[in-house]
């Protein structure tokens, strides 16, 4: 199995940076429909319908599934042979990065389910704030591994 991941490696990478970029670019737009729903829609009416479907379509679609491909591809990375160094501090620092990621994706799961229930509690400012939590996750995680400290 070792030797498979070994000469599959540059094409398992190649899909996990795919997959990672198609998460994250779901994790910055998620918020701000999040943010044009609360100030703009409100949660009832029309326009609160075609947000709800766009959340649900973007989270369902692109989002999950983008998740679960970057942890597949992910995984495969780490079991293949030289690639991670247990003995420095940077896996485990992304690692964590990415459980948090993670964590912060079903965060959003679960406010777009509150939106389809017309039942959101926070505010377009707050929306905002949270807006960066993938940010600042994406830093920890890319120098991480770029720089391996």
């Amino acid at each position: 199995m070792s030797d498979l991941l070994a000469i599959t490696y540059p094409w398992i990478k190649g899909l996990h940076i795919i997959s990672v970029i198609s998460w994250m670019a779901a994790l910055f737009y998620l918020p701000r429909l999040f943010v044009h729903h609360t100030e703009k829609a409100g949660i009832s009416g029309g326009t609160h319908e075609i947000f709800t479907l766009m959340e649900y379509k973007l989270a369902t679609v692109i989002m999950r599934p983008a998740m679960i491909a970057t942890w597949i591809f992910g995984i495969a990375l780490v079991f293949t042979p030289g690639i991670v160094d247990w003995g420095a501090v940077w896996p485990y620092t992304k690692a964590a990065g990415v459980i948090a990621m993670t964590g912060f994706h079903e965060w959003l799961m679960a406010r777009m389910r509150d939106f389809g229930q017309g039942r959101n509690s926070l505010t377009g400012r707050q929306y905002r704030l949270m807006n960066e939590v993938p940010t600042v996750l994406m830093i920890l995680i890319v120098f991480s591994v770029v720089v391996k400290f």
